[in-house]
């Protein structure tokens, strides 16, 4: 799969239904969701996990949670 077609299916498909059941999942568990998936783009599977969202231009998904903890408030 190539870096376009996975960020848009990602986002898309995958990253809302993580976030919307933030409250029962625990991040840590949500972030393996999302670390194994960017393993999925060929180019980027072999670089650390940190290195692989830079790559695809993702945020850690611990980053969502607590920016989405941060607007509700």
């Amino acid at each position: 799969m190539d870096k376009d077609a996975f960020v848009l299916l990602y986002k898309a498909l995958v990253r809302s239904h993580l976030e919307y059941a933030n409250t029962v999942w625990s991040p840590v568990e949500v972030e393996k969701v999302q670390k194994r998936a960017t393993k999925l783009v060929h180019e980027s599977k072999h670089l650390p996990y940190a290195d692989r969202l830079k790559y695809l231009k993702l945020p850690t998904l611990k980053y969502r949670l607590h920016r989405g903890d941060m607007i509700e408030t």
